[in-house]
């Protein structure tokens, strides 16, 4: 029998399982997460082989959900030096690349970058002629200064080939080890947002080559040398180790979703509420059919205004690891957390700093740590605390709910035994079996997706022609995710008509899914 791993890193804890073919859940381990990442990685794997009594030939994939590329970005470190081409003059030259940057990400990733003639208008009409001089040019002078290179062509979700073209060149010009990001396969309509995404995309390179390495080196590390690695994207769903390498960008925010999806698959709901409780935040998210809901707000990320796919989340600083200030009438809640230092810092571990944890203990809605530790603390000060730690939760649901009626919510993650049992707002609090992991879960038993945003005219072809070919382009990405293309379907298709532009112009959006392979169960047991 051959079995599958799947990793969730956190900013307090890793956590790991275990599942064979059947999903059945044969390991579960949480562990510290180390400053290093990679560490905590592998004494999670370590950790499973142990109580399982698998052997690591077993393994057959490992599946991992990371922060890395998010934090490389916040904290801008392990960044790469990046030259940017945007092909669109003279038309787009008003605004140039990096605008709006902040100052810190721009050093930390700038080369260089220039706008060239080239591009199309939205009816797949030529603007101008491709300057292929000039991007050539540009390829001799960026060798051997940078890592990767972005290129963003004006409306190239309808006509992608000037991008394709500057690749080419490109390639020629600075050799293969090179990175070429394009807009076309990264972002949605807008010129700026997209290009935007396609240069924090090349940017990660060299974090996304250290973070897929860094995994294979603690399954290595652990006799795991074979398995297939995937890595889980914003959308709840995986892509090959590969398909990373090409797209970090879509690893950023992958966590929440790893939670969403593994609680709607340990309770069997496709549509609810889920609260995800770590150490140091609170993340909730809203299931519809079974994935998450995508946000329609122009996503930030690291200050930088993208367009590209975003899960619909509010986190917010509430977690086991929360400190408390100020007990009293006027106590403050966080933001602030001691992370994966709790164990160590926490009043209920012997620590000497107050945390949620400490408060839930003391009024008696957790049982961790030792409760005596904290019995010194006065009893209504203490929950008062608690009572604004449920209030900011009960906010936070309300903001994302969609009507005033009340909605199941699933509470998972570690620090959820924080929560109380009932909340405002909710119709019913559940609580799965394997709650604590529910992210691993939802790593391990994720799907495979495709998705394609065009602008079609349809003066040439019929509608049901655009239908179709969306919907192939759709199935064709998923496959080259990961996907088995004999289980890959379409999930959802979204079909906008552009009144404002002549040609009968329209925007179509599709999302296929896919399987890594057969699955013959869809419930968790053990």
């Amino acid at each position: 029998m051959t079995y599958r791993i799947g990793i969730d890193v956190g900013g307090t804890h890793t956590d790991a399982v275990i599942l064979d073919g059947q999903n059945m859940l044969h390991a579960k381990t949480k562990v510290a997460t180390t400053e290093d990442v990679g560490g905590g990685i592998q004494e999670a794997i370590r950790v499973l082989l142990a109580e399982s009594g698998i052997q690591p030939a077993q393994i057959a994939s490992a599946m991992l959900g990371t922060t890395h590329c998010t934090n490389a970005i916040v904290e801008r470190t392990r960044l790469s030096k990046i030259g940017v081409i945007r092909i669109g003059a003279p038309a787009t030259d008003a605004i140039p690349p990096y605008a709006d940057w902040p100052q810190d990400l721009l050093e930390a990733v700038f080369a260089g970058s220039t706008i060239v003639h080239g591009g199309h208008e939205y009816t797949g009409q030529r603007l101008s002629r491709l300057d292929e001089e000039e991007i050539r040019r540009m390829g001799a002078q960026w060798r051997g200064k940078v890592k990767a290179v972005a290129v963003t062509s004006v409306f190239s979700p309808v006509d992608a080939s000037d991008e394709l073209r500057a690749k080419q060149l490109l390639q020629e010009e600075l050799g293969a080890e090179v990175a070429i990001s394009l807009s076309h396969e990264i972002g949605n309509i807008g010129l700026l947002e997209r290009e935007n995404a396609t240069i924090l995309n090349a940017s990660l390179t060299e974090a996304a080559q250290q973070m897929v390495s860094g995994f294979q080196q603690s399954l290595s590390a652990n006799g795991i040398e074979n398995a297939h690695i995937y890595l889980s994207q914003n959308d709840g769903t995986l892509m090959t180790a590969e398909y990373a390498r090409r797209f970090p960008v879509l690893t950023i925010a992958s966590g929440p979703t790893n939670s969403v999806r593994g609680a709607s698959f340990l309770c069997g709901i496709e549509d609810a509420l889920v609260v995800d409780v770590g150490g140091t935040t609170t993340d909730i998210g809203v299931l519809t059919k079974g994935f998450p809901r995508e946000s329609s707000l122009v996503a930030q990320i690291g200050g930088v205004r993208t367009n590209f796919r975003m899960p619909d989340l509010l986190s917010f600083g509430l977690g086991g690891g929360t400190r408390i200030r100020g007990l009293g009438a006027e106590p403050q809640v966080g933001p602030d957390s001691v992370g994966y230092r709790l164990s160590k810092e926490g009043l209920i571990f012997g620590g000497e700093v107050l945390t949620a944890s400490d408060v839930a203990v003391a009024v008696g809605q957790a049982q961790i740590g030792d409760a005596q530790k904290v019995a010194h603390l006065p009893a209504d000060d203490v929950q008062r605390v608690y009572q604004k730690m449920t209030v900011m939760v009960e906010e936070a649901i309300d903001r994302m709910k969609t009507s005033a009626e009340p909605v199941p919510a699933i509470l998972v993650g570690g620090g959820s035994i924080l929560l109380p049992d009932q909340l405002q707002g909710v119709s019913e609090v559940i609580r799965p079996e394997n709650y604590e992991v529910a992210n691993a879960i939802g790593v391990t038993i994720a799907q495979v997706s495709g998705q394609i945003d065009r602008i079609y005219a349809n003066e040439t072809r019929t509608r049901e022609e655009i239908l179709e070919d969306c919907q192939q382009l759709a199935i064709a990405e998923a496959v080259r995710a990961g996907a088995l293309p004999e289980t890959v379907k379409i999930v959802d298709i979204e079909e906008v008509p552009l009144a404002y532009l002549s040609g009968n112009a329209v925007r179509m959006r599709a999302k296929a899914v896919g399987e890594l392979f057969p699955v013959a169960a869809r419930a968790i047991r053990g």
